[in-house]
């Protein structure tokens, strides 16, 4: 198991709801003020389930990101710590792709945060 998957990291806030062989979708919770530990997502896509404000942090940069429900993004691989920096508690589904991604895809570097 990866030290730096997110439901070990972070437990209280990550639950797994359903995991197979090609997918593993997580449920995210947190209220203001939280801050989760360094952890890692695979290629994901990210849906809002509330509103929120964050701040993402890796490498020594950090980007702040404020998300409207019912939103979904593309979260391409990357390590980063986040922080509820909002007013609203964060509540968001994860569909983590486990599936490398096309030998033809290519990548412009890994963006900070959802895009």
């Amino acid at each position: 198991m990866d030290p730096y998957d997110p439901t070990i990291t972070d437990p209280a806030f990550y639950k797994v709801i359903f995991e197979n062989e090609r997918v593993r979708i997580l449920e995210y919770r947190d209220e203001p003020g939280d801050v989760t530990h360094t952890h890692r997502h695979p290629d994901s896509v990210m849906v809002t389930l509330s509103a929120f404000r964050r701040k993402v942090s890796a490498g020594g940069r950090s980007v702040e990101v404020d998300l409207r429900a019912g939103e979904a993004r593309w979260l391409g691989a990357q390590e980063h710590a986040g922080e509820n920096i909002g007013g609203t508690a964060t509540h968001s589904i994860f569909i983590e792709l486990k599936e490398p991604p096309p030998t033809t895809a290519k990548t412009v570097g890994t963006p900070l945060g959802p895009s």
